[in-house]
């Protein structure tokens, strides 16, 4: 069972306080979120299905009105983003630049040098879908080769087809 909530009086004062001055929804949000488990006793989960937010919204919600903080001013979002990046997009960009070079002059890129060149330059291995992501976001793409050779014949493949010897050897 989770432990019952505590908040104190002055706080429900303040709440009540911006209920009434609310200008914005988020505004309005906020001090409900401190107003309903205090009033009515009601859960996270409650309180979030009551305002039709997440239940981490409604933390969220909670702690920015506990903390002072304008509801209606730009909130930097600490979650999302590339928090386990090995190395930073400029940085990237310039390991990948003597393989760009490389590219453009008609070569094709292997991925299994460009992962152990990855490694040392980061002193550990790397997984082979740390180097697919990593040219994914530089905009790299797998080019496969075409079905067929652009100087194959298919006539002259249909006719040694038709006329080629049908006999087998026995040993």
């Amino acid at each position: 069972m989770a432990r019952p909530r505590h908040l104190d009086a002055g706080l429900v004062q303040q709440a009540q306080a911006a209920l009434r001055e609310a200008k914005t929804l988020e505004q309005f949000r906020c001090a409900q979120a401190v107003l309903l488990p205090a009033l009515l006793g009601s859960t996270l989960e409650q309180t979030a299905a009551l305002l039709g937010v997440g239940r981490a919204t409604a933390a969220r919600l909670q702690g920015r009105f506990r903390s002072g903080q304008s509801p209606g001013a730009a909130v930097a979002k600490r979650w999302g983003g590339r928090r386990r990046a090995l190395m930073s997009l400029e940085r990237e960009r310039e390991f990948l630049a003597p393989w760009m070079e490389r590219a453009k002059d008609g070569q094709v890129l292997v991925v299994s040098p460009l992962r152990a060149a990855l490694a040392q330059e980061l002193g550990r291995p790397v997984s082979a879908s740390v180097v697919y992501r990593m040219l994914a976001r530089h905009g790299w793409r797998k080019v496969a080769p075409d079905t067929r050779h652009p100087k194959s014949a298919p006539q002259v493949q249909q006719d040694w087809e038709k006329n080629s010897r049908k006999c087998w050897r026995t040993f």
